[in-house]
């Protein structure tokens, strides 16, 4: 089965909506793994599966598909949520997430899942590799897209911003970066670990084009993916304001949450409080 190309907010909503019930399912079969940043990045994520790229689920290595790069790699359960509801593998996988036998590994490999562009966990080197793709398609005249999912403690390593400089260098306007500004990394608020504020202050200062918005908005998400399509001789960052925990009222905003699965009664309380709310996107 192949993805539904969804077209509307309300229908992209929805679909966030079940990619944070599997994160929640996944963590918590698994007793390990990351929901807080997977739930922070789950509308983001669903706006670029649903309705932006231009990808194949039943040919995975088709040539001129659009690539998609989870920087922030231990925020894998979004990825595997989203590539399974498009197609790539069944959904009824997901519940295997870090069994030894699985092939949904606590991090990313494109050795191991279909539909993983790069293999990713340490931190600050998935925009580097971003890059590279972005170069590649230029050099064969190609269409093809490259998006990117950082995280904003990750922008704390200094190769981040090695590879901002070569995007602009390169004026690489195929690339679009998505920075999960939630304000929390797995030692505390980003903004006392190091301070990332000014997100897009920064990167436009070092030439990229920048968008900011409520990352839990869907038709904010998707105007800003039209703006950066627009836009030539430049990449693009959406700088995307977060909630970690997204979805679920006792993890939201919550560090402890960052790597901490929830015990099975959590579990159904997050499941009940979604189906309830019908939160996947910007109800409040």
């Amino acid at each position: 089965m192949g993805r539904a190309l969804l077209a509307t907010p309300e229908e992209l909503r929805a679909k966030a909506r079940d990619i944070r019930k599997h994160v929640v399912r996944m963590v918590g079969a698994a007793s390990s793994g990351h929901p807080g940043g997977s739930l922070s990045a789950a509308d983001i994520v669903t706006v670029l599966y649903f309705n932006e790229m231009n990808i194949r689920p039943n040919d995975p290595e088709w040539p001129e598909r659009d690539r998609f790069v989870l920087s922030k790699g231990h925020a894998a359960p979004v990825l595997y949520a989203a590539l399974a509801e498009a197609g790539y593998f069944p959904v009824d996988e997901l519940i295997t997430l870090r069994r030894i036998d699985s092939h949904l590994q606590g991090h990313p490999s494109m050795r191991s899942t279909p539909g993983v562009e790069m293999s990713t966990g340490s931190l600050g080197q998935g925009l580097s590799a971003a890059c590279g793709m972005a170069i590649a398609a230029k050099l064969d005249g190609a269409t093809r897209r490259v998006y990117a999912l950082l995280g904003d403690g990750e922008l704390e390593e200094g190769q981040i911003w090695e590879a901002a400089m070569t995007a602009a260098h390169r004026r690489l306007d195929n690339l679009t970066a998505f920075v999960d500004a939630n304000g929390l990394q797995i030692d505390g608020p980003v903004a006392e670990i190091k301070s990332m504020e000014r997100i897009g202050e920064r990167f436009a200062a070092f030439g990229w084009h920048v968008v900011e918005v409520d990352g839990h908005d869907i038709a904010a998400i998707m105007a800003a993916l039209a703006e950066a399509r627009r836009i030539q001789g430049r990449p693009t960052v959406v700088v995307a304001r977060t909630v970690k925990g997204k979805g679920v009222s006792f993890m939201e905003n919550q560090v402890g949450w960052h790597g901490t699965a929830p015990k099975p009664d959590q579990v159904q309380a997050a499941l009940a409080e979604l189906d309830a709310s019908g939160e996947g996107g910007d109800a409040r």
